[in-house]
């Protein structure tokens, strides 16, 4: 039996560190961000489509993600129009991922969807991880981004799912206080989730 783990966590959570450890334990990790990169690049199954919604968004052969964000800005109709030719291509991708894993009996495997709960992908999973860290924390680790303003990091906040409800919905949670000490939680739950 395979099982789904499910991880999720805000901005400046540490869920990127988090995927990498479990992906460094052999643990196959399907990356929901990775995949919407995937679609936008030359080649990608999102190009055509989404060049007929927004031809200026198309920038040698590949979408460019600053016009979707402008043209998004401009029509509060185009959000839904790209979700409607984005999210069928996502979901037909993480479902071969899942179906691949489970022909060949892989006993985890990790799909990492920062909005988890929000898009109603958690039911796909057999358990949960939220990672967190104390606010300040978080917001030090945005604000030492390049290009990050405490406007920005507001907006992004203001959009996700408060980390309290993320917390009270997650199967496990992982306080992300070192590299160290969250390497040796995802190490312990790995062998929870498949020695069962």
């Amino acid at each position: 039996m395979t099982v789904i783990l499910g991880l999720t966590g805000s901005i400046g959570m540490g869920k990127s560190t988090t995927a990498g450890f479990f992906r460094d334990a052999g643990v196959p990790v399907w990356d929901a961000d990775a995949e919407v990169h995937r679609l936008y690049a030359s080649g990608g199954a999102a190009v055509a489509p989404l060049a007929q919604l927004c031809p200026q968004a198309l920038k040698e052969g590949a979408i460019d993600r600053a016009a979707l964000k402008d043209w998004i800005a401009a029509d509060p109709g185009a959000l839904k129009q790209i979700e409607s030719v984005v999210h069928p291509l996502v979901a037909a991708a993480r479902q071969r991922f899942i179906a691949a894993h489970k022909k060949v009996g892989t006993p985890l495997i990790l799909l990492d969807i920062p909005l988890l709960f929000e898009s109603g992908s958690a039911r796909l999973c057999d358990a949960t991880l939220t990672v967190s860290a104390p606010p300040e924390v978080q917001r030090a680790r945005v604000l030492a981004r390049p290009g990050m303003t405490e406007a920005h990091f507001q907006t992004i906040l203001s959009k996700q799912m408060p980390d309290t409800e993320k917390r009270a919905r997650a199967t496990y949670v992982i306080e992300t206080h070192t590299p160290e000490q969250t390497r040796d939680e995802v190490l312990q739950l790995i062998t929870r989730l498949t020695e069962r």
